[in-house]
This record gives C-alpha cells, structure tokens and sequence, in this order.
C-alpha cells in the first residue's frame, strides 16, 4: 500500500485543511455574513447543481478510470481520452438547451415555497456544467496515479475561494447578487486550472477517431450515468426537498449539521482518489488477491480513522454548536448523529463501490442506486414533514444501512471477499465504548476550552489503545514514518 500510504497522507493533509476553511465558512461567516434565507439559497443551488452534474458529465470520469488501464498502446489510450471528452458536450448542449426553453417554468416549479429561489435558477445549470468537466478531467489526472494536486483543487479551492467572497461580501459591501455571480465565476477558474493540470500529466490532443470497444464503453457510462444521477439523489435531495416542504432557513441549520457529520468521511475521501484507479488496474489484470486485500484494508484504515473523527465531532457536538449565534442551528444535534452514523457504516464498506463499479458487475450499480434513490425520497416525504430536518437525516441513516448491508452481500454472493476482520470488530467497540464513556464527561468553561479538553482526552486515549491493540500495521508503519 505504498502509493496508497503516499498519496493518502498528501489527501488527508488536503482535506483537513479545506475542512478547517470550510468549517470558518460554515460555522461562522455564513451564519454570520449571510442571512440563514441567502445561506439556504445558496446550499440549494449547490445541492440542486450537484444532482444535475452526473446527467451532464455522463459518467465519464468513472469511465475514464475504468478502461483507461485496459488499453496496451499510446494510440489506444489516445483514441479512447479524445472520444470520451466530446459526449458531455453534445449532453450539455441538449439540457442546456431546455433550460433556457423552459426556464420560466422550471424557476416557478422550483420557487413555489421559497420565491427567492426564482432569480438564481440559472446558477443550477451553469455550476453543473463546470463540476462535470472538473471531475472528468481529474480523473484524467488520477489514471496517471496522480491526484493530489487535482485533490487541491477538488476540496481547498471551492472553500477557499468562498473565504474570500464572503469577506468581500461582508466588508467590503459586495452584493449577495455580485457574490453568487463571483461563486459561478469561481467554480470556471478551478476548470481552467484542472485543464492545465491534468494537461501537464497526460497531454491533450484531439483525436475523432475512436476506439474499437466505443460501443461497451458508451452502454458503461449510460449506466454509470444513471446510477451516478440517482446517487446524487442521495447526497443531495434532502437539501433539495426541505425547501420545498419548509422554510428555506432550515436548510442552512441542516447543512451546517451535514458538515460537522460529513468530517468523518475524511480519511474516505483523501484514500478514494487514489484507491479508486488502483482497484480499476488490479481488475483489469485480473489480480484477485490484489482486490481482496485492497478492500479488506482499505475497511479497516477507513473505520479506524473515521472513528477517530465521529468521536471527536458527535462528543463536541452541543458545544459546537452553542458557538453559533442562532439558537436554530442547536435544533441540528440528531442530525449530526444520524449522518455521521451513516458515514461511519459507509467507511466499513471500504472500496467496495470501486470494485463494484470497475467491474463486470457494474451494471447492478444502477439498481442500488435507484432503490437507494425511491427509499430516500419516500421516507423523506414522510418524515420531514413529521420530524423536519432530524427526519431527513433518519431517512438518509435507514437507506444507506439497508443498501451497504445489501451491497456487501452482493460481493460475497458473487466473488466471494468481504471487508470484515477481526480488527475491525475490535475497532468497532473501541470506539463504541469511547463514546459512552466519554458521553458522561463535561467540562465547564468556554465551548471552545471544553471542546479542546475532551478531544485531548478522546485522542489520547483512542490512539493508545489502537496502537497497544496493533490493530493496523499500515497505520503503524506510517505513523512512525511521521514520526522521524
């Protein structure tokens, strides 16, 4: 796991910090700098964005991981890279197309709760269109085994960018209209910049001759695309839904909580970068033990690590809270609970999507996806109005127990690996009983001194026991690489 170790470490690096500017920017300047109605409008028009990009990249940065390894040759590879890049295009040109046909009657649908939604529909489309061609160009960078500076641009870059608007914003009397049209800006300029980079590590030369298996490679990414669409359904439709069934505002207290619980999953994305290429290689070559022992791994170090921060952010929670100003954002407790429960039953399941989607066995994909997809908008309908914001992160806990426990069956049903160890049990209840334990401690003072104080305690003594139970060898050898 030396690649892996490697560039996993740069990752986490890259992901901690964008989270520490992320976390300024969610849990004090937007609550701060932006009424909570600008700070909703502004989570919907990303989440909705979000939902729209699969429909527009069409599946073509998985695709692009998947048979980019399968080719021997420079001119196949050549062919392949060239094809692929046109489809979003002609994709974009058609939804693009009817968007501005039918936009008077797509901003009324969608601002019938919230009328302020209808001025900034177009954000939706435009911010959809750049994410799709970031993610397929970083993945034109992660099959050379290169991700860390794209992984910048993906997690710091948005984040920082945000930084500054929201201090132009705030200081220096920028419109909340001026500030949407410099976020849309922002989201081209991080493009241009992976253009260049992904340039530099594989160049870019346009070819309209395609490669032999053109055909299997378009029936790929039409399925990718369509469970990529319904997964994105997952992530991002309770933030699209509760605008349409309550007030706007608590979208901005559920996005705050969706943050705080969304740190767990880390160590996930800082190892998925890499991880995901690796897999595509070792199946391609047919090397099952490699995938095996990737996925057994790649499940231990991600519950390990991410315990570490569920511990940390579910025993801080309250006091993280209490430092907001709006006493409607303390209303989000259960939502951390429950999202960063689903994190963590998502982190046992290690690269296991990976195999799935780089493999033969891609195609049932689509029908987790769009059962994960139903299950979340039915229980959301039912439990949002009921139980507002803490219902919508129920709904997302029930869908994603239900379809990982579906989906690690399905591997062992059909190759015969599974993810568990003994070490992961015995992580498991480590943190389990950290929790409980700790749950009973309080210190007083500040928030941020209590917070200090017990994620000293937590740290201390969840690392001591990890490492006198040697229940990772990878983490131990690279904590003492740290270490020298």
């Amino acid at each position: 796991m030396g690649i892996i170790a490697k560039q996993t470490t740069n990752n986490v690096l890259i992901v901690v910090v964008a989270f520490a500017i992320g976390g300024i920017n969610t849990l004090v300047f937007y609550p701060v700098f932006l009424s909570a109605e600008q700070y909703g409008l502004v989570v919907f028009l990303l989440a909705s964005s979000n939902m729209l990009m699969p429909l527009i990249g069409f599946g073509i940065n998985q695709t692009i991981i998947k048979f980019f390894s399968s080719y021997d040759t420079a001119e196949e590879k050549q062919r392949f890279m060239s094809s692929v890049i046109w489809l979003p295009f002609l994709i974009a040109l058609i939804v693009g197309g009817i968007g501005v046909f039918f936009y008077n009657v797509i901003s009324n649908a969608l601002s019938i709760t919230n009328p302020v939604i209808a001025e900034y529909t177009w954000v939706i489309y435009v911010v959809a269109l750049a994410t799709a061609y970031f993610e397929i160009f970083y993945a034109w960078a992660r099959v050379q085994l290169q991700s860390v500076a794209g992984n910048a641009l993906k997690e710091i870059f948005p984040r920082l960018f945000l930084f500054v608007l929201l201090i132009l914003l705030f200081f220096f009397s920028l419109s909340f209209k001026s500030f949407v049209i410099a976020l849309v800006c922002g989201y081209y300029l991080r493009l241009l910049l992976m253009i260049i980079i992904a340039h530099r590590y594989y160049p870019i030369r346009l070819s309209f001759q395609f490669p032999k298996n053109f055909r299997s490679i378009l029936v790929y990414a039409l399925y990718i695309v369509l469970a990529a669409s319904a997964g994105s359904l997952l992530l991002d439709i309770d933030k699209f839904m509760i605008p349409q069934i309550q007030a706007i505002q608590q979208t901005a207290f559920y996005a705050v909580a969706i943050f705080a619980a969304t740190i767990v999953e880390v160590p996930s994305r800082a190892m998925g970068q890499i991880l995901n290429p690796l897999v595509a290689i070792a199946i391609n070559n047919g090397n099952q033990k490699e995938v095996e022992n990737l996925y057994k791994k790649s499940a231990l170090n991600l519950v390990i690590v991410s315990g570490w921060f569920f511990l940390l952010i579910n025993l801080n929670s309250t006091a993280l809270f209490g430092l907001l100003p709006d006493v409607g954002y303390r209303s989000a407790t259960l939502v951390v609970l429950y999202i960063s429960l689903a994190k963590m039953i998502t982190m046992i399941f290690g690269c296991g999507s990976a195999i799935i989607s780089n493999s033969s066995f891609y195609r049932i994909s689509l029908v987790f996806s769009i059962g994960m997809a139903l299950g979340v908008a039915l229980l959301n309908s039912y439990w949002i109005p009921r139980y507002g914001i803490d219902g919508a992160a129920l709904a997302t806990l029930v869908v994603v127990l239900s379809s990982i426990g579906v989906k690690i069956m399905y591997l062992f049903y059909t190759i015969k690996i599974h993810p568990f160890s003994w070490n992961m049990f015995t992580s498991l209840l480590v943190m389990t009983g950290l929790y409980f334990c700790c749950k009973q401690l309080s210190f007083s003072g500040h928030p941020i001194v209590q917070i200090a104080l017990l994620s000293t305690v937590v740290s201390v003594v969840y690392f001591v026991l990890i490492v006198r139970l040697k229940l990772s060898e990878d983490l131990l050898r690279l904590g003492k690489r740290l270490m020298k």
